[in-house]
């Protein structure tokens, strides 16, 4: 079984691969029972979204991680992924300012994944 920060680090790196932008974790360990991590990024349109949440999902797969379900696929605006310790949001931009779920989240501190982004 993958430690969380193992899963966080494929995450970022798939969403990254595909060009998600924003790409952000929050380490929600003290302030969640639902997951260690939560991932959230943003496409810019439907097309991309769905590459980056079937990036996602291959990657882990590839790596043997459980993917317990996937939540909105049918709608692109957004994609929850959940990996057990690490649940993936995956937002157009407009559907990700409205939800804000940084805000909504704000007592969990951002987890550093700069390392796994190109730049």
């Amino acid at each position: 079984m993958k430690e969380s920060k193992e899963i966080l680090e494929l995450v970022v790196k798939a969403a990254d691969a595909k060009r998600a932008e924003d790409i952000v974790a929050l380490d929600v360990q003290n302030v969640s029972l639902l997951a260690d991590y939560f991932v959230i990024c943003s496409g810019t349109n439907e097309r991309q979204i769905q590459a980056i949440v079937n990036e996602v999902v291959d990657q882990a797969e590839q790596a043997q991680i459980e993917v317990k379900r996937i939540e909105g696929k049918d709608s692109a605006k957004w994609i929850l992924i959940d990996l057990n310790d690490v649940i993936v949001h995956v937002f157009s931009q407009t559907e990700r300012d409205f939800y804000n779920l940084e805000k909504l989240w704000s007592d969990a501190p951002y987890a550093p994944i700069n390392d796994w982004i190109d730049a």
